[in-house]
């Protein structure tokens, strides 16, 4: 049996997940879990990413304690966020992260090069504060001399590869986060950088999901005790969740975890006017395929009330609650600004009902009630733009991520959307690292056959719309 790792981060924890094929189905096991989040740097919120690398080397090394040698190792993670590397491939200033507010205004300053329609007809990307363009807009802006000094740029997923084996490339479906790939040839929009005043050295070559990066730095396989590849997996999390939906024609996805992300796999991108203004964005898939969605502030607003709440409620109680108090009325639009970042969020939504003139949550059950359903009617919304803009319908909404398991949630979702829905795998994210992995070394010939795994492999909860 041949082993592969899939090494999935995101915002709130990270996980190792070793996998490979047995008796026709594909296997997984978790080996190693930790904690992630924001941590406060100098005014900023940034990822702490030494202690990031460190959990990483520390679940590879468990591999090798197991017995269990992966062929290769893939890593990825959330979009947007990147580091600058100096002219000796260290890493510049602080690792921000998407949440800080480092970018406010800086929509008026991209607005000085170009405009806001003309950038979706070239990027076709959902506008939203923390996009890498205005990330780096910000640094241009308020730290000149980084951007000055740096001679290499790398999204997240990209630096932890290059940390594992030493070469510095870029992904495509993470790539496609920035707000600058030209979404109509997959490379970098040049013309576009260059208008930005952004130096155009930092945006080298562009590889595909599948490319085989290097091997482990002798120092690293010293450290774990093996030696391995590094492969690129689809690096952007939600590009790696959607390998491992088990999508038919009929069907839309919905990456369910601290972001919603609820969309259809396309072979052409949308690049109109009319996707502009209800901000569906095209991000890069497996194959150069198009991941045409939205971004929902998702289960976010429910992982803040809980830490709010002293994990007093485990997330089984709160939908519990949720469901005891399934009339009360008031609804938020879960995907403005002001849910992003908020001191807290529980008063957030109850000053939210007030000021729109609603009934205020009273208690934790009204309080849930009011999220889980925002959720589900934004989920609607969604599905009704999509139709709308690619002119086809869907019959089917299949979740994939660790917000499959909430039962809660799926059943509100059939019955606002009226689709059927089905839910799980609940690990599609590492899942789909897996699967592309798994291509690159030829145990699989290509996605359609990495889907029908997944089906014979994992279990799926439907659920019907009354």
């Amino acid at each position: 049996m041949s082993y592969y790792l899939a090494i999935d981060i995101g915002a709130s924890s990270g996980r190792h997940i070793l996998g490979g094929m047995s008796g026709g189905k594909l296997e997984i096991r978790e080996v190693h879990r930790f904690k992630n989040g924001f941590v406060k740097k100098n005014g900023r919120l940034c990822w702490d990413l030494d202690v990031m690398f460190e959990e990483i080397l520390t679940g590879i090394a468990k591999c090798g304690e197991l017995g269990k040698i992966p062929l290769s190792i893939g890593i990825d993670t959330w979009g947007v966020d990147f580091v600058l590397l100096d002219k000796d491939g260290k890493m510049l200033g602080d690792a921000v992260a998407y949440r800080d507010d480092r970018t406010d205004g800086m929509y008026e300053e991209a607005e000085k090069f170009i405009s806001e329609v003309e950038l979706y007809s070239r990027a076709g990307i959902q506008k939203l504060p923390f996009n890498t363009i205005y990330q780096m807009l910000a640094l241009k802006t308020q730290e000149p001399e980084l951007l000055a000094a740096a001679k290499d740029f790398l999204l997240t997923p990209e630096y932890l590869s290059y940390l594992l084996c030493g070469v510095p490339r870029h992904e495509h479906t993470i790539a496609t986060t920035t707000g600058l790939v030209c979404a109509r040839k997959n490379t970098w929009d040049y013309e576009l950088i260059k208008r930005l005043g952004l130096p155009v050295a930092l945006f080298g070559e562009i590889a595909a999901p599948g490319t085989k990066l290097g091997v482990l730095r002798p120092e690293i396989s010293a450290r774990v005790g093996f030696e391995s590849s590094v492969v690129f997996p689809c690096t952007h999390d939600t590009a790696s969740a959607v390998v491992a939906t088990p999508l038919d024609t009929d069907s839309l996805y919905l990456s369910s975890g601290t972001w919603s992300l609820m969309g259809a796999e396309l072979a052409k991108p949308i690049l109109t006017e009319q996707s502009r203004v209800r901000a569906l964005t095209n991000e890069g898939g497996y194959g150069y395929s198009y991941r045409y969605l939205k971004n929902i502030m998702g289960l976010w607003i429910i992982q803040s009330i809980k830490g709010e709440h002293g994990d007093k409620y485990s997330y089984d109680d709160l939908c519990e609650q949720a469901e005891k108090c399934c009339g009360f009325p008031s609804r938020i639009d879960v995907n403005e600004q002001r849910f992003m970042v908020p001191e807290n969020m529980t008063e957030e939504i109850k000053a939210a009902c007030a000021q729109s003139g609603q009934q205020v949550p009273g208690n934790i059950g009204e309080l849930m009630c009011c999220v889980y359903q925002s959720l589900a009617d934004s989920y609607a919304q969604t599905v009704n733009a999509i139709e709308s803009l690619t002119g086809k319908s869907y019959s089917t909404i299949r979740i994939v991520g660790g917000g499959s398991r909430d039962f809660y949630l799926n059943r509100l979702t059939a019955q606002a959307c009226g689709r059927k829905v089905t839910a799980g795998p609940a690990e599609g994210t590492a899942i789909g690292n897996l699967l592309v992995q798994m291509i690159s070394a030829g145990e699989l010939k290509d996605l359609a056959a990495a889907r029908e795994l997944v089906r014979k492999s994992f279990p799926l909860e439907e659920y019907e719309p009354l």
